[in-house]
């Protein structure tokens, strides 16, 4: 039926790799440890659908390395960002303190992707708590000094900053030249700064601010440096994959890998870097000024958490996506049809062999999709519980028994919709009845019914 789980043995996984821009075979450097870190949120606001794209794409890879490796022998690590020039703003201006702010704020994110069917990581550490650590763990405050040490970093004025040009094949991630790269990263001016690119790994607190004692002074890091100092506390200074979207290639990812290699020695900072592509609403970048800024709780007052999940995925993972109600009413219809179809079995949740094979070629969810409509029975339950769909045992029931005056009655009242020109009602009530696992089918004759693969058809 599919995969074996924890063997991995002749089942490669192929990944695109924005290092090398080609897709590879995905050779982890411990199979009885694979490691993989994802830039997480940083917690001020409500997390816009955007940010769901990331989550739910390596909840994807998390759930397939886990099916090919074993469960326990999959590390995944999503940080959270809890020290940050908004949330100060934020909740100054709400007259809260930052923990209580962060707090609040994380437990809505929590909240939200849990209704998306994602599961946790395997740790989510939080950056305040990797500022310095009294337990040997890898810190911001030892991964500066160790870059002042080594002569990649210096301080000057309360600061200290990361010296670009100490490392020859910086930029090497993004592949900009020298000026797309001072427009991307916004450069600052600052008599201070050795070269305009260097860029900031420790600064003073202003009055307000939280701060940390440091031997430069009370300040905080800067933003680059925490996921330098969390991935290698938790996953050591070179790992297997690290993700994140598009959007955090430059400068983010390449500061990170700066830190990390000049820091550790090391030559690389994760094997393999993937990346998802941006996200937009209705055609159009979302932004608050087009009033199109849509957050994940405005989404799920709307949708079902599994629909919002399944149209996120079903545009490969490295193309811009188009979030739209067309799209998401489509989704809700072939996921409607898949639960219909798989009503009444049980099965381990496993992805079916064409279905792994779809996702092991770099997670290519549209030819995965295609083969998801071909399966039945316990590939088809085992399957959807696999990506994160199971079908409860309420649901099962619910689809298993059906009464047909209710489902004549429902008819009836979709003909009526339709002499009325209703059509969005039609559509509703047929949809309606296809999440009940009823097909039905029109004809000159009148409208028929049958339930999904029980060859009982009704007039």
């Amino acid at each position: 039926m599919s995969a074996a789980v924890g063997t991995g043995e002749d089942r490669d996984l192929k990944l695109y790799n924005t290092l090398s821009r080609v897709k590879e075979v995905f050779r982890p450097i411990d199979r009885a440890r694979v490691r993989m870190y994802v830039c997480g949120p940083t917690v001020y606001d409500y997390a816009h659908i955007g940010n769901a794209r990331p989550v739910i794409v390596f909840d994807l890879l998390f759930r397939l390395l886990r099916q090919v490796y074993g469960a326990d022998h999959v590390v995944y690590v999503r940080n959270v960002t809890d020290v940050d020039d908004k949330i100060n703003a934020r909740a100054a201006e709400r007259g809260i303190s930052i923990r209580t702010l962060t707090d609040e704020t994380l437990a809505q994110f929590h909240a939200d992707i849990d209704a998306l069917g994602v599961l946790r990581p395997t740790h989510e550490p939080r950056a305040t708590d990797y500022i310095r650590r009294t337990d040997g763990a890898t810190d911001m405050i030892g991964l500066i000094e160790a870059l002042i040490a080594r002569g990649h970093a210096y301080a000057a004025e309360g600061h200290v900053l990361f010296h670009v040009p100490s490392m020859p094949d910086y930029g090497s991630l993004s592949r900009r030249s020298l000026d797309d790269m001072m427009a991307g990263a916004r450069v600052e001016v600052a008599p201070y700064k050795r070269d305009p690119m260097d860029f900031v790994l420790w600064k003073p607190s202003r009055s307000g601010e939280p701060g940390w004692e440091s031997p430069w002074g009370v300040g905080r890091p800067g933003w680059h440096i925490e996921c330098s100092a969390m991935s290698g506390a938790l996953l050591g200074g070179t790992f297997d994959i690290h993700g994140g979207g598009i959007d955090l290639v430059f400068p983010h990812h390449e500061n990170e890998i700066a830190q990390s290699r000049c820091a550790h020695g090391t030559a690389a900072m994760a094997n393999v870097w993937m990346h998802n592509g941006f996200l937009m609403v209705e055609g159009e970048k979302m932004s608050k000024s087009l009033g199109n800024f849509v957050t994940i709780r405005d989404v799920l007052q709307d949708w079902p958490g599994d629909v919002v999940r399944l149209n996120m995925l079903k545009t490969h993972y490295r193309q811009p996506i188009d979030w739209t109600v067309k799209g998401l009413e489509e989704t809700a219809r072939v996921l409607a049809r898949w639960r219909a179809a798989a009503a009444g079995v049980e099965a381990p949740a496993a992805f079916a062999d064409g279905v792994f094979e779809a996702l092991a070629d770099d997670l290519n969810m549209p030819r995965a999709m295609a083969e998801v409509h071909r399966l039945e029975g316990g590939e088809l339950a085992g399957t959807l519980a696999a990506f994160g769909f199971p079908l409860e045992a309420g649901e099962r029931e619910a689809l298993s028994g059906i009464d047909e005056a209710f489902v004549e009655e429902r008819i009836a009242a979709r003909l009526a919709a339709r002499k009325a020109r209703d059509f969005a009602e039609a559509d509703r009530i047929r949809d309606e009845l296809a999440g009940l696992g009823i097909a039905l089918k029109d004809s000159r004759d009148g409208t028929t019914w049958e339930r999904a693969h029980s060859g009982m058809e009704r007039t």
